[in-house]
């Protein structure tokens, strides 16, 4: 057995004894139902906030993530802002929804809403939106654990085999433990995840070179896309504007069909932000009502949606998989670039290009995974092998018999590039590339898991005890809980196993459909106008505008004979910004026309406390018209339709020798300036106007199973 994988199977034993270990512990303190769901609502700060993050960071962002920018530059990696939006919706909704719950004793969102709403079709509806968000997006994650164990493994373990087996430990700890277990074990995966994202980003520049390579690789990059006009098969092409497609957005938004119909990729402003709003539906998710109901006081809320998120894991993202990403190209990782120096079908576009792109591309050339794969060579062996590579080039020949892999056309695309940056250890520190495995698996578990205890709850509470047995008791609550997450991990498991091909397709409904519960969320916590009707009837809408702009819902109607006239986010506008503004664009309109004043007045039960216990002091109300500019001003800029800007005003994306005022492309520099104004446009709503701060006023709790405390006399 290669030494990587001993060390592989050694990380993977030591960290599923931490799993089992917590599942055991959580086990014996689960007596209630509200132990065993939300965790007595006693879940520590520090275990929260990293128990939070590691929930909202999955393995896609480990994965993923640097993946796409490797394919697509840095027009995705404004993706890596989902740092900071992600918070932002949990600082819009979680203090206040904690509040609700802990004075009315809610273990799910489907008690609060249906009690709020005085009706069960919302309770319904939630549990549709957290089964669609949950079996996909957790069969994404365990084959995600299939494959990387497969590729680390050369082939060794199959990827169905492999999703099998490491599923059985989750299901273990998960189902024995419920949510303290799930809590524990994601604050020690946020640790292995922030700290592989640092570790493979610093091995790729270890192997690059230096600083200066990595810009030099960059700017051959750019340089050969912009001389061949964006032709060669793995570029994303050059935008309307001419400019390459890995340096610059392709505009503020193009008039398409689908977004795979724009012009030099899909990334424009519209797109990026629109992308931003479907991945904000992480906190928005009826999951993530539950990790609020967790907590015993807001404190944690606070430092996770300023400093762990948005400076911590935002850090990693914007440097370190920006580096991993840009670092497949210069490694070697794709051999488009190699072979369209020497094609003879771009020789006249190289043209004036020709010396000044050969001067650039030795960082490309000199250190490909001929060398990062072959450590035990010599550098004069390695030059060999690249002249050997170069002469094979020119000959018209396969230059990968020379070393050269291409990650598009052999390995997988972007889902194969982390797998082969940490496999360029296995020779020269097999245990650290077994601990950055062990990593990457405990990343692409730590959402699942979460998904798993939560929604069995809501299954268990929504479902079983609201209609099939009402009087259950705890004991009865808990074990059909850990039967729920049986049932949920196996249908996951099944849909991953078979159904490979939409299995993408349909993780794609998932963070949009969370974003549905945008419009619920903000009528409980703020817009008391927003009435039964409006709200249930623009939830089922944004769930069918989201079908109808994902390619599993046109598909479904194309089989019936149904064509519809748009693809895949038409105008390159993603599902979930269709599916929440036809969504409230619904519920305000039916709102309007269905006011009741016995409703209303039931409703602000809820928002009388809100006021009481939430508002803002009077001395700082004159921050919030502040707060609105600050907040759209941020969000038009940093990734919206004003992000254009940053194409170009920090230099030509075009011309090298004006491009990099800062030592980087426009691009990744305006990105970073946006990044640091985002960190301190959440401090400002989180603290300044207390968003997220624990209340001055201590609430009062009316209901308490637990405690046998019934004092709500509007309670249904």
């Amino acid at each position: 057995m290669e030494p990587m994988a001993i060390w592989l199977f050694v990380f993977v034993a030591l960290y599923w004894g931490y799993c089992i270990f917590w599942g055991i512990k959580g086990a014996l303190w689960s007596r209630t139902a509200s132990d065993y769901f939300v965790a007595g609502r006693s879940v520590s700060m520090w275990v929260f906030i990293l128990a939070a993050t590691a929930t909202s960071f999955s393995g896609w962002t480990f994965v993923g993530h640097p993946g796409l920018i490797y394919v697509d530059g840095f027009q995705y990696a404004y993706a890596s802002f989902y740092s900071i939006t992600i918070p932002f919706t949990g600082m819009m909704f979680l203090k206040r929804q904690w509040m609700i719950g802990k004075r009315w004793g809610y273990i799910t969102p489907g008690e609060m809403f249906a009690d709020y709403f005085r009706t069960d079709s919302i309770r319904i509806l939630i549990l549709i939106v957290a089964l669609i968000f949950a079996v996909p997006y957790l069969g994404i994650q365990l084959r995600a654990s299939g494959f990387l164990f497969n590729v680390l493994t050369d082939g060794a373990l199959g990827v169905t085999v492999g999703m099998w087996l490491l599923s059985l430990v989750v299901l273990f700890y998960v189902a024995l433990g419920g949510l303290r277990a799930v809590a524990y074990v994601d604050a020690a995966q946020a640790v292995m995840l922030m700290v592989g994202i640092l570790v493979i980003g610093v091995v790729a520049m270890y192997y690059v070179g230096s600083w200066a390579d990595f810009t030099h690789g960059i700017a051959a990059l750019a340089e050969w896309d912009v001389a061949t006009g964006g032709a060669a098969e793995t570029s994303p092409g050059m935008t309307p504007a001419g400019q390459s497609g890995y340096v610059a957005i392709p505009g503020v938004i193009q008039w398409v069909g689908a977004g795979a119909q724009a012009q030099g990729g899909a990334w424009t402003g519209i797109m990026n932000l629109s992308y931003m709003f479907a991945l904000m539906g992480i906190m928005a998710a009826p999951s993530f009502s539950m990790w609020a109901f967790s907590n015993n006081d807001p404190r944690p809320f606070a430092p996770q949606q300023t400093w762990m998120s948005p400076l911590g894991v935002g850090f990693l993202m914007m440097v370190f998989l920006a580096i991993q990403g840009m670092s497949g190209h210069i490694l070697g990782g794709n051999t488009e670039l190699a072979k369209d120096i020497y094609d003879p079908q771009y020789e006249e576009q190289l043209g004036e290009y020709r010396d000044l792109f050969e001067e650039r591309s030795d960082a490309v050339l000199q250190r490909g995974l001929i060398a990062t794969h072959n450590p035990e060579l010599s550098p004069e062996e390695v030059e060999q092998r690249i002249e050997a590579g170069l002469q094979a080039l020119e000959n018209g020949e396969d230059p990968r018999e020379a070393g050269w892999v291409d990650l598009v056309k052999d390995a997988g695309g972007d889902s194969e590039l982390v797998p082969q940056l940490v496999s360029m250890l296995s020779t020269v520190a097999p245990w650290l590339a077994g601990l950055l495995a062990v990593a990457a698996l405990a990343a692409m578990q730590s959402t699942g898991a979460a998904y798993m205890s939560t929604t069995s709850g809501m299954f268990t509470r929504d479902l079983l005890r609201r209609y099939i047995m009402p009087n259950a008791s705890h004991r009865a609550q808990v074990t059909a809980g850990r039967i729920f997450v049986a049932i949920l991990i196996f249908a996951a498991l099944m849909v991953a196993t078979f159904t490979t091909d939409a299995l993408v397709l349909l993780g794609g409904l998932a963070t949009a459909m969370g974003t549905q519960m945008w419009v619920p969320l903000a009528a409980i916590c703020f817009l008391p106008w927003l009435t039964r009707q409006g709200v249930v009837t623009g939830l089922i809408v944004g769930v069918i505008a989201v079908l109808l702009t994902e390619n599993i819902g046109i598909n479904l109607l194309g089989a019936f004979g149904v064509d519809l006239p748009w693809g895949r986010w038409p105008l390159t506008l993603h599902s979930a910004a269709w599916g929440v503004l036809l969504n409230f664009l619904v519920a305000v309109s039916i709102s309007a026309f269905t006011q009741n004043e016995e409703d209303r007045k039931h409703r602000m039960t809820f928002h009388s406390f809100l006021r009481e216990h939430a508002s803002l002091p009077a001395e700082k109300r004159h921050l919030i018209p502040l707060g609105w500019i600050v907040v759209i001003v941020w969000f038009f800029f940093a990734m919206g339709p004003g992000a254009v800007i940053g194409n170009w005003l920090f230099g030509d994306p075009n011309n090298p020798d004006t491009w990099w005022v800062f030592g980087m492309p426009s691009i990744w520099v305006w990105q970073l300036i946006w990044w640091v104004l985002g960190i301190a446009m959440m401090w400002f709503l989180c603290y300044r106007l207390e968003m997220s701060t624990v209340p001055q006023k201590e609430v009062q709790v009316l209901y308490d199973e637990d405690a046998g405390t019934h004092m709500d006399v509007s309670r249904p």
